[in-house]
């Protein structure tokens, strides 16, 4: 949990936008890594095993009919709430990191992941390539229009 505790924590929030299911998620990829560490290959690296649990178990959460109906339901919600709109409020913690971040978050998932794998675990177009189970030239691309919105976004 300590060397990959951060990162699985980080990817499940890119997925589920929700510390404490990132959280919750994060314990039960621990476990689930602990009780299948005897099917683990040395083809590739514990990290990326890591990961892929990781992402697997956040899509499977976001499948499920109990996740897209409390989705739904904050959605709603967030509709009639009242949004304090302020400038004073505004400019309450908008550091630049806090902004990427929040960019980051509002991309489509399939761009989101690229970035995060790329840019915050270091990993190279080849080892996402392996990792997602896609093209290189499909990492790229998403890598390239995920530049886009970004630069779109500021």
């Amino acid at each position: 949990m300590g060397e990959y505790g951060e990162s699985v924590v980080w990817l499940a929030y890119s997925y589920l936008k929700d510390k404490a299911k990132a959280e919750d998620i994060a314990q039960e990829v621990f476990i689930i890594c602990y009780t299948k560490l005897d099917s683990f290959n040395n083809e590739a690296s514990l990290k990326s095993w890591v990961l892929t649990i990781t992402a697997n178990k956040c899509k499977d959460v976001l499948k499920s009919w109990s996740h897209r109906n409390i989705v739904f339901a904050q959605s709603l919600l967030s509709t009639f709430k009242h949004q304090d709109s302020s400038p004073d409020f505004q400019l309450v913690g908008l550091e630049e990191n806090q902004e990427l971040t929040k960019n980051i978050l509002k991309l489509p998932i399939k761009y989101r992941e690229v970035i995060f794998l790329h840019y915050f675990e270091d990993l190279k177009v080849q080892e996402i390539s392996d990792f997602l189970s896609i093209k290189e030239n499909s990492v790229k691309t998403r890598l390239r229009r995920a530049r886009i919105l970004l630069k779109e976004m500021y």
